[in-house]
């Protein structure tokens, strides 16, 4: 199930999201790593590594506050792929 929104965040909603990242515009500041420690780890340099499974409902509030607070606007929140 899913919906597309409109005005506000323009965002995919979805019942299964997780978190993607635009590596391009990733400059390695480690923050989304701190406001979620569950869903990214970061590698040698400091960019982060995203597990992709979908985001359990208890931490999505995390999730989305790292997606608003990534310095270069690198993180988005995506509906998972579905596999029919």
């Amino acid at each position: 199930m899913q919906r597309r929104t409109r005005g506000g965040g323009g965002g995919v909603m979805s019942d299964r999201v997780t978190l993607g990242i635009d590596r391009i515009k990733c400059d390695g500041h480690g923050v989304c790593a701190d406001l979620v420690p569950e869903l990214i780890e970061l590698d040698d340099w400091g960019y982060p590594i995203i597990r992709p499974d979908a985001i359990p409902k208890s931490v999505l509030p995390h999730a989305k506050r790292a997606v608003s607070g990534c310095p270069t606007l690198a993180l988005r929140l995506q509906a998972l792929a579905s596999h029919r």
